[in-house]
C-alpha cells in the first residue's frame, strides 16, 4: 500500500473549495508518456495553477501502473526544482469497477473516479458508494457522474448523449457520499464531438456547435449549492492545429469541440475541474507531423517529440489563463 502523501501528491478536496471560491477550475489533463508529463509541470510552474494529472484505464495498461507512480512522485519534485510548489492531485480517470479503484489506491491515487453512469441508477449509487467507503479510509478523494457522455475516448465509448437529471443529483450525493461530480450539459468525448449537421457556420464559416445546457448547470447548482461539478470531454479541438495535421498528412475532417468561451463560463460556476485530453493529442500530432513532413530524414525521437512537447505545454499555458482561469492560484 503507497500513501499518495509520502508521494508529495494531494487530494482534490482543499484546491476545489478555492477554485469554487475564486470561480475558476482547476485543469485535468490527461497523460501516458515522459514528454506529456513535462509539458503539464512547465506549463503550471510557469503559470502557477494547481493540476490534476489524470491517468485512464488504458494509460495505466499502456505505461504500467508502477512507472506512473513514481512519474507522479517525479512531476512533484521537478515543479520543486523549478521553483514553484505545485499542488498536484494523481487521478483516476473514467475507474470502471470498485477494483479498478482500489488498485490505484493502493498504488498512491491521491483521488478517483467511479463511473457508474452506464448502469441503472440505483447500480450506479451503490457501486459509488463502496469506493467511496474504501477511498475515504485513506482520505483518497471520489468522483462519481450522473449522466452520459456521447464520443469515444480510451475505453469510454457511448453512441448517445443523456443529460444529467438534476432532480437525482441531491439524492446521488447525499446517498453516495462523493466528492464531487461529473455531470453531462452538452460536451461529449474525443475530437469529433459534433457532427456537421448538428453546427451551424458563424460568420467566419467556422462550425459552431449547440450550446452546452447552463440551464442544468443552474438547477445542479441550485439543487446542490457549493458542490464541486466536474466536466468531462471538455476538449475545443483548435482549428489552426487540426489544420496543420491534415496539411502533413492526417486526415481529421469534421472535428468540432466545445468553444472555449463556454468553458470559460462553465469554470466561473460551480465547475471546479474541466478535463482536456483530446486538445493535448491533436497538439503533439500536429507537431509531429510537421517535423516528418518538413525534416524526413530525422529519425531522432528527441526531435519530433521535443516540438511535440513544446507544442503541448503552449497549448495549455493557453487553457490556464484563458480558459480555466487557474493562472496564480497556489
Amino acid at each position: 500500500m503507497i500513501n499518495y502523501k509520502d508521494l508529495g501528491l494531494v487530494n482534490s478536496r482543499e484546491i476545489f473549495k478555492k477554485a469554487m471560491e475564486g470561480r475558476y477550475a482547476i485543469p485535468a489533463f490527461n497523460f501516458n508518456n515522459m514528454e506529456q508529463l513535462q509539458a503539464i509541470i512547465q506549463a503550471c510552474a510557469e503559470t502557477r495553477s494547481p493540476v490534476i494529472l489524470q491517468v485512464s484505464r488504458g494509460a495505466r495498461q499502456y505505461a504500467n501502473q508502477t512507472l506512473l507512480r513514481y512519474m507522479a512522485q517525479g512531476a512533484v519534485e521537478y515543479a520543486k526544482e523549478l521553483g514553484v510548489n505545485v499542488p498536484i492531485v494523481l487521478h483516476l480517470d473514467h475507474g470502471d469497477s470498485f477494483e479498478t479503484c482500489q488498485s490505484c489506491i493502493e498504488y498512491g491515487f491521491s483521488s478517483v473516479m467511479i463511473d457508474g453512469s452506464s448502469l441503472p441508477y440505483e447500480e450506479n449509487v451503490e457501486q459509488t458508494r463502496r469506493v467511496v467507503e474504501y477511498a475515504h479510509k485513506y482520505d483518497v478523494t471520489v468522483e462519481g457522474e450522473l449522466g452520459v457522455l456521447a464520443g469515444i475516448e480510451d475505453e469510454v465509448q457511448a453512441e448517445t448523449h443523456t443529460y444529467t437529471r438534476p432532480e437525482e443529483v441531491e439524492d446521488f450525493v447525499k446517498k453516495t457520499g462523493v466528492d464531487s461530480l461529473a455531470i453531462s450539459i452538452g460536451t461529449s468525448h474525443g475530437a469529433n464531438k459534433f457532427k456537421p449537421e448538428q453546427c451551424t457556420r458563424n460568420a467566419q464559416g467556422i462550425l459552431v456547435p449547440p450550446p452546452l445546457r447552463f440551464d442544468i448547470l443552474k438547477e445542479v447548482e441550485k439543487r446542490i449549492p457549493g458542490f464541486p461539478i466536474v466536466l468531462h470531454g471538455s476538449s475545443s479541438v483548435p482549428q489552426d492545429l487540426v489544420a496543420v495535421i491534415n496539411k502533413y498528412g492526417g486526415a481529421m475532417k469534421d472535428a468540432v469541440g466545445i468553444p472555449e468561451e463556454q468553458l470559460r463560463e462553465a469554470a466561473s460556476s460551480a465547475v471546479c475541474k474541466i478535463n482536456i485530453d483530446s486538445d493535448g493529442r491533436i497538439a503533439m500530432t500536429a507537431a509531429i507531423r510537421e517535423v516528418f513532413a518538413t525534416k524526413p530524414s530525422e529519425f531522432d525521437p528527441r526531435k519530433y517529440l521535443g516540438p511535440a512537447r513544446d507544442c503541448l505545454k503552449k497549448l495549455y499555458i493557453h487553457k490556464i489563463i484563458h480558459v480555466l482561469g487557474s493562472e496564480n492560484r497556489i
